[in-house]
Parts: structure tokens; C-alpha cells; sequence
């Protein structure tokens, strides 16, 4: 009886020993333990959950983590960040950018809830290696915010630390755009009323905006359209824009100076912006369009102003 009780025991601790690694909560997330982000329980804020990213290339990475951010919660101290009535429809990389595409019940989500909702997806999804930046759409319509402003790409610059209590807040400015003229020789300035994120950088919204293109039937359009904007930020009155490998292809018929100097000159009369530094994926050893050479950080440029005399 007494052998038969050691076994017992020795069966039951074993038993124990292998259930309570599975008992654990996901949110005891150790200073070098994987994980990525969730909501918390009242969903007020970001939490970091326990997740070991499976192995695949990027994009199959990708969409295991959006299906982990949909699946369930196991316990009651954190809450699933995508609604599941919400669904992934489909999720696309380009570059170095994600693109996630979300059903038409993404437009009923709070105003503070989708915030919350945005910033626990882009920050779980920029862990992989391989994405640095994501954009949302919405039944391939490209997301704007309650303000009917394009949310545009984002990463984790976009987002406060305490997302849960540090509410949006807005301002208003008018930024001075560099395009190009007819003739495609020379730039004009288009001035612009934009009301904007408090969490965008100035930097990063000027950039964008030269992305969309003119608004105005006299300026054309400097960079390619299918360029990535990486990241874009300052230090020392130096701006560094990072754009993927496309950027360096032109497709419009305008002088390859007008693509650099669009940027670089709208950059340094609207922002503390001394000089821009481009970099393309993450490196400065770069020409555009085998022309300009990027390597060096470049100062306005008044000469390509078409009234600048």
C-alpha cells in the first residue's frame, strides 16, 4: 500500500509540474520573454501578453499575430484587441510596409477604443523583422480618423506610451508644399490648411502630404507613388527621412533635383528643420535616380524656386 502511495504521490506531482506552466497568466511577461500587446481588462490601455511569434516569412508571421490579436482572451486580465465581429480581410507587405485590410464594423469601433485598438496592432506587428511600418484600410478604402483625416502609415512614433489616458488632441497649421511646375524644371509653393494629430510628428505630415500630391491644377506631383515612407525624424536640426529602395525610381518627367528638393525645402521652411539627411532603408549611400547624391545631409535649395527671384 505504501509503494503504491509514492507512486501516487510522485504521479500527482509530476501531474502539477506539467499544468502549472499552462496555468500561468499570459500577462507575467518577463523583461526577455516574447510577446506582443493586447487591451487591458476594462479596455483603458495597452497590456503585454505572453507570445512566442511562429516561424514563416513576414507576411505569414504577420497573419499569425493579427489571428492571435482576434483569438479569445485566457484569462481575465487582458482583452482581445481586434472585436470579433471584425474581421482581417486581408494583410499585404510592400517593402518593408504592411498592409492590413479590416471589414466595414471597423468603422462602429469608439473613437478611444479604435485608438487603443490601432496602436495594440501596429506595435505587436512591427516585433517582426522585416516590418517597420503598417497602414490600415477598411474594405480597401484607406482609414481616416474621427476628423475625416487620413490616418496615413504608422509606427510605434506614432503612439504616447500611456495610449489608454493621454486622450487625441488637434492642431491646426499651414504648411508651405514644394511640387513641381508645368514644365517640370522648377518648384512651386502650395500652401495648405491642415488640422492634425498632436502624436504626428510636423516632419513625418509634411512628408505624407508631398506623397499625396498637389492640390492645386497649377503644381504636379514629385515623388513616386508607390515609395514607402519608413520613418521620418529629427535631431540636432537634422531631419532623416527613410524611404524603401522604390523612392529611388522617378516616374514623372520633372528634373530628378525637383523629387529631392521638394522635400528637403518644404521640410526647412516649415519645421526647425536645417538640413535633410535621406536614407534608404536605413543607409545614406544612395543617389536618386543616379543624379543626386544623397550620402551627405542637404541644405534648401532657392535656386529651384520658380519665383524665387
Amino acid at each position: 500500500m505504501r509503494k503504491k502511495k509514492n507512486i501516487f504521490v510522485i504521479c500527482l506531482c509530476l501531474a502539477l509540474a506539467l499544468a502549472l506552466p499552462g496555468c500561468a497568466k499570459r500577462t507575467g511577461v518577463g523583461k526577455d520573454d516574447p510577446f506582443i500587446y493586447a487591451l487591458n481588462g476594462d479596455r483603458t490601455g495597452l497590456i503585454k501578453i505572453s507570445y512566442e511569434i511562429p516561424d514563416g516569412d513576414v507576411q505569414e508571421k504577420a497573419m499569425s499575430v493579427l489571428e492571435e490579436l482576434k483569438r479569445p482572451a485566457e484569462d481575465i486580465d487582458y482583452t482581445t484587441p481586434i472585436p470579433k465581429e471584425v474581421e482581417v480581410q486581408k494583410c499585404s507587405l510592400h517593402g518593408s510596409i504592411l498592409d492590413v485590410d479590416f471589414s466595414g464594423e471597423y468603422t462602429k469601433i469608439e473613437p478611444l477604443e479604435e485608438k487603443l485598438i490601432r496602436a495594440a496592432v501596429v506595435q505587436s506587428l512591427i516585433r517582426i523583422s522585416g516590418i517597420n511600418a503598417v497602414s490600415f484600410t477598411v474594405d480597401e478604402e484607406p482609414l481616416k480618423d474621427r476628423d475625416g483625416l487620413l490616418v496615413g502609415l504608422m509606427n510605434a512614433d506614432d503612439f504616447v506610451e500611456n495610449t489608454g489616458s493621454s486622450p487625441t488632441t488637434y492642431q491646426t497649421d499651414t504648411l508651405t508644399l514644394y511640387f513641381a511646375d508645368e514644365s517640370g524644371s522648377y518648384l512651386v509653393a502650395e500652401k495648405r490648411n491642415v488640422r492634425y494629430s498632436s502624436n504626428v510628428p510636423k516632419e513625418k505630415l509634411i512628408v505624407e502630404k508631398l506623397m499625396q500630391g498637389p492640390e492645386s491644377s497649377d503644381a504636379y506631383p514629385t515623388i513616386n507613388p508607390d515609395a514607402n515612407l519608413l520613418s521620418v525624424t529629427i535631431k540636432d536640426g537634422t531631419c532623416y527621412v527613410n524611404f524603401d529602395s522604390t523612392f529611388l525610381m522617378g516616374t514623372y518627367d520633372i528634373l530628378p533635383e525637383l523629387t529631392v528638393y521638394s522635400i528637403v525645402n518644404s521640410l526647412t521652411e516649415g519645421t526647425e528643420t536645417q538640413k535633410v539627411q535621406f536614407t534608404i532603408n536605413g543607409e545614406s549611400n544612395a543617389k536618386y535616380m543616379e543624379a543626386v547624391d544623397l550620402s551627405q545631409p542637404l541644405e534648401e535649395n532657392v535656386n529651384l524656386i520658380a519665383d524665387a527671384e
